[in-house]
């Protein structure tokens, strides 16, 4: 199993490579990219040390400086993905909304040991299709072809008190079963009944206590009393009337979680949330004291002081047990317009010495975004508008003049970056949106003309377009 967790979270790509595979995704912020890059190639790095050197070396964390809709958190979800590492998105304002009674911080590790948890049990399902398939068609078989029952006296045969019943019981019986069960698997393996309904059982699934011990630092509590009831209370079943084609999914997936190991699994989770854990701390410069703190501020230094043990190392307890944080990459990210990273407690600051600074974006990187990522705007809203038999297209003029009014309307309002674009482009596309199924013209073509039209109101009025965009 050591060599399955030395290989979760961690990759062989050089940072060119992961800057590469990054550019795929989103347009511009080298700078941040190069520094995500360096991390994650120095956790592959520390994999190739021994001895105590290895436990020596700790993750550089990053801080992210930006304004919203630069590419932030996307870089770090991105990043994530490119690894197969546990990784949760956090705001740090969750734990001041309320004043002093805030989330949890420890909440953080335990969400991402949640992440782990089910990233390993993903995996493995993966691993046991094959055999739970061969399972659930043996249970649907047992459906149509039910076991022959047997005494139902065990001792009977010891006292004769059956033997009149074995007796009368055809000779031939076993091998009629064994030859309609092989009939009904020929035809199911011709999928000849998949549209069969068949009366089956079910586990019904508990619901799970909503809000128990939530907001509090007793949510822990509230997880392990809930899975302790759970543990007690017997496994309810209920009859339900399927297709074969839905007995099978829900028979497989029945047998896939029997034939998991959970605590192996949860074992698992724990180191791999010790060494390939990310969490993206978002809005961290709401948290940040300007001056001498007072009233509201001490909340938000409060807050500071609770996440810093975390960043620094520590010992979290989870459901599946203690997690050390010593090894998890924190990656924080905050526009910082009101307050400046220095604002941070100095032993917060001290435990981000990376820092990057994401650019605001342009009329060329807008034109970029808008068409080169493999998940462009352009590229969605063809795609969403083909499924009406709609052939979208839009022409390079109309590109340059969206991203022009995109990049206007930022310097104009508030910038919102990149997020801007989604505003526009829903304006310009929505009488299409709406007409879509009724058109007869299939072939769409947005040129520059149709964009000044369409955003006109916003064009001729600046002070609208403040509320409007």
């Amino acid at each position: 199993m050591e060599n399955r967790i030395e290989s979760i979270g961690v990759n062989e790509q050089t940072p060119r490579e992961i800057v590469e595979e990054l550019d795929r995704y989103i347009v511009g912020q080298d700078e941040a990219k190069r520094s995500v890059a360096i991390a994650l190639r120095n956790r592959w790095r520390s994999r190739q040390l021994t001895g105590a050197m290895k436990e020596e070396v700790i993750p550089k964390n990053i801080m992210m400086i930006g304004s919203t809709g630069v590419g932030k958190t996307e870089i770090a979800r991105r990043l994530a993905k490119l690894v197969r590492a546990p990784f949760i998105k956090v705001e740090a304002t969750k734990f001041t909304e309320v004043g002093y009674v805030g989330r949890d911080v420890e909440s953080i590790i335990r969400d991402l040991t949640e992440a782990a948890v089910r990233m390993i049990r993903q995996e493995r399902l993966e691993d046991v299709q094959d055999k739970a398939k061969e399972q659930a068609e043996e249970r649907i078989l047992d459906v149509f072809v039910p076991e022959p029952k047997k005494s139902q006296n065990p001792l009977g045969r010891l006292f004769g008190g059956d033997d009149e019943e074995e007796k009368d019981k055809p000779a031939d019986e076993p091998k009629k079963y064994q030859a309609g069960r092989e009939w009904v698997r020929k035809r199911l393996e011709k999928g000849e009944l998949e549209d069969e309904l068949i009366e089956i059982d079910v586990e019904e699934s508990r619901r799970p206590m909503v809000g128990m011990f939530s907001g509090s630092s007793l949510e822990g509590m509230g997880d392990n009393l809930q899975d302790m009831i759970g543990n007690i209370m017997p496994k309810r079943h209920k009859k339900r009337k399927v297709t074969v084609a839905q007995a099978r999914k829900i028979f497989t997936q029945e047998e896939a979680g029997k034939l998991i190991d959970m605590e192996a699994v949860a074992e698992e989770a724990v180191k791999v949330t010790e060494y390939s854990g990310i969490v993206f701390l978002d809005e961290i410069d709401k948290v940040a004291v300007k001056g001498n703190s007072s009233g509201a501020d001490v909340s938000r230094e409060g807050v500071q002081r609770d996440i810093l043990p975390i960043v620094e190392g520590s010992q979290v307890s989870t459901k599946y047990g203690p997690v050390r944080t010593d090894h998890i990459l924190f990656i924080a990210a905050g526009a910082f317009h009101m307050a400046k990273p220095s604002d941070l407690i100095p032993e917060l600051q001290g435990r981000f010495p990376i820092r990057v600074e994401l650019k605001s974006l342009r009329k060329e990187d807008f034109e970029r975004i808008l068409t080169e990522p493999q998940n462009a705007l352009i590229k969605q809203y063809e795609a969403l508008l083909a499924t009406e038999g709609l052939a979208l297209s839009f022409k390079p003029d109309a590109i340059s003049r969206i991203a022009e009014l995109a990049c206007d309307v930022n310097e104009q309002a508030e910038d919102i970056g990149a997020r801007r674009l989604h505003t526009l482009l829903e304006k310009v596309l929505e009488d299409i949106s709406f007409r879509a199924p009724e058109l007869t013209d299939k072939d769409v073509v947005i040129d520059a003309d149709y964009v000044n039209e369409r955003l006109a109101d916003i064009v001729i009025n600046r002070d609208l377009s403040q509320f409007i965009l």
